[in-house]
């Protein structure tokens, strides 16, 4: 384990590595002690100082919970992260690219709460009983820790990939709002188009077979800090697409079929 003092640090770096568009060494390579917990604690630190800053948490994300996300990232197993106010953004909107540093897109279902949740031991149906609406998003994710080592070319740990925030930069939210017992979320699935071309496709049951599954998996996770997930919370729950690169003028469109479309572009 690495020391407060550590996280600290290695927090306040990511807060310049997000400033200053300029990624930071991988800390895996850096540090032959970081530990998981290690990467939460920093992950943590990061999101106090925003916090100290004006923003809110509105949400959390959950990360590398399908088969292609992870074969995409190179790590095997899910992690997740805080979505804050100013991350959120709506169909229709035009984002900056040079905000971010490697943007990219995923296909996703976002869970907005109308219950809190808090495990162990929470199951598929707290999370479908807990839920208010299901809803299209896409979510942005970037990368302020390098992807691959600047010397071997090695790709990010999971512990980089935690630290980071889990690789979350904002989400898109859009189509029809719908309750969980609506439709099948299993079989809901989507095309992401990029500039007009189908980019990707898939259906949300790659997400541990339900997407669902993954706000469970977050609840129980979050327990072992002695947190949970409020009312009114927005979950994401993984991605079911590999991520598309994002650049100015690149316009995108999510087609979710019945639960309508999502348009975004970059400047």
């Amino acid at each position: 384990m690495l020391s407060p003092a550590l996280h600290r640090q290695l927090a306040h770096e990511l807060q310049q590595a997000e400033r200053t568009r300029t990624a930071i060494p991988q800390f895996s390579r850096r540090f032959e002690a970081l530990e998981i917990a290690d990467s939460y604690a920093i992950q943590r630190e990061w999101m106090a100082l925003k916090l100290a800053e004006g923003r809110r948490v509105v949400g959390h994300k959950i990360g590398l919970t399908s088969r292609a996300m992870q074969i995409a990232s190179q790590i095997t197993e899910p992690d997740y992260g805080a979505l804050l106010d100013d991350m959120v953004f709506h169909s229709g909107a035009e984002l900056e690219a040079a905000r971010f540093l490697v943007p990219r897109l995923e296909v996703e279902l976002a869970f907005v709460l109308a219950r809190p949740l808090k495990g162990p031991n929470v199951t598929l149906a707290d999370v479908l009983g807990a839920t208010d609406h299901v809803m299209p998003a896409l979510e942005l994710i970037d990368a302020r820790i390098e992807q691959f080592c600047r010397e071997t070319r090695a790709p990010r740990k999971v512990t980089d990939t935690i630290a980071d925030n889990a690789a979350s930069a904002g989400i898109v939210l859009g189509g029809r709002a719908v309750k969980p017992d609506a439709v099948d979320l299993r079989w809901c699935g989507a095309l992401l188009l990029k500039n007009g071309v189908i980019e990707e496709s898939g259906l949300a049951a790659a997400v541990l077979n339900h997407p669902g599954n993954g706000v469970a998996w977050l609840a129980n996770k979050l327990a072992l800090h002695g947190e949970g997930l409020a009312a009114g919370e927005i979950v994401l729950g993984g991605s079911f697409t590999r991520p598309v690169a994002c650049a100015a003028g690149d316009v995108f469109q999510a087609d979710y079929g019945r639960l309508g479309v999502i348009d975004v572009r970059f400047a």
